[in-house]
């Protein structure tokens, strides 16, 4: 085993039971769901590009303390470049934009819209790769796509008067597209939880200039529970988590894995209304059983039987 790689098990050590994929993969998602109401909790009291910087700051530290003690090894040549195309994606687009729309939208509805990046992810995937899949994949990310626009328009109040929120949660989802796409072909080569921390321990400087900027402009003052949210937001959202979604998708079948990650806006969707009390009315209902329907045609027309699982 090389010190790249990600994988838990020692030679002649079995593999974990099938199940275990799937298991660990859904410990994933629960840790992911939380991010939406959380982030909007923390925004209440914080800034939201505090809370889209500070907490990759935080994260960017356990990272760099990680990569050391387990002594990886650095990447080199192209691979930075591909893992700046990660860090843009998922540390800093993602965060900072949803962040920034959920100081002004319900969690709920943060959920919908982003319950679109597993069809957007296959997207950028196939155009990354190269792959040709079958043109039930297009139907499926096309109507997904619309389907997230429709219910956006029709809660801003109609054709013609989308909020802005729903610009910068549509221009999330695609950054996010963009860095899992990547990271999880870079994943192959350096390992999984590794493209992760490197991400984030290379965009540490960017993020913390506007932590910086952040801090001048409004000294951080939230209560208890922001603070919580933020500590959650930091040490699960931005990098634990992706230790046992990594896991899940090692351990595999991927095929199976990766669709776990279909239940996250549903997930995210009921915590919105048991922590924060948000009424969940019919349209966000409807509106969240078809983006979920049409990311899983998606993801399971792109697929196509396929289980190439990453390093780690």
């Amino acid at each position: 085993m090389s010190v790249q790689s990600s994988a838990t098990v020692k030679f002649g050590t079995p593999l974990p039971a099938r199940s275990a994929g799937l298991t660990w993969g859904l410990v994933g998602v629960a840790a992911f769901s939380f991010t939406m109401p959380l982030t909007r909790v923390a925004v209440d009291g914080l800034s939201p590009l505090f809370v889209g910087s500070g907490r990759a700051v935080v994260a960017a530290v356990l990272a760099g303390v990680t990569l050391a003690v387990t002594r990886q090894t650095v990447p080199g040549g192209k691979q930075w470049l591909r893992i700046a195309v990660v860090a843009a994606g998922v540390v800093v687009g993602f965060p900072v934009l949803t962040s920034y729309a959920l100081s002004v939208t319900p969690a709920s509805h943060g959920a919908i819209v982003v319950g679109l990046l597993p069809a957007a992810t296959a997207v950028t995937a196939v155009l990354r790769t190269g792959e040709q899949p079958e043109r039930t994949f297009w139907l499926f990310s096309l109507a997904g796509a619309i389907s997230a626009v429709v219910f956006a328009l029709l809660q801003s109040g109609g054709i013609g008067r989308i909020h802005w929120a729903d610009l910068l949660l549509f221009g999330a989802v695609l950054a996010a597209a963009v860095g899992y796409s990547e990271g999880a072909l870079l994943a192959r080569e350096i390992g999984s939880w590794q493209t992760v921390s490197w991400a984030l321990v290379l965009s540490s400087p960017l993020m913390l200039t506007l932590t910086g900027i952040a801090f001048g402009r409004r000294t951080p003052s939230g209560t208890a529970v922001e603070w919580a949210c933020f500590a959650y937001l930091s040490a699960v959202s931005m990098y634990l988590g992706f230790f046992a979604w990594y896991r899940g998708l090692a351990i595999g079948p991927m095929s199976r894995v990766s669709q776990a990650q279909l239940v996250q806006p549903v997930m995210s969707i009921c915590w919105a209304a048991l922590l924060l009390g948000e009424y969940i009315g019919w349209l966000t209902f409807v509106g969240g059983l078809v983006v979920i329907a049409c990311a899983g045609g998606a993801v399971r027309n792109r697929l196509g039987g396929a289980d190439t699982a990453p390093k780690g």
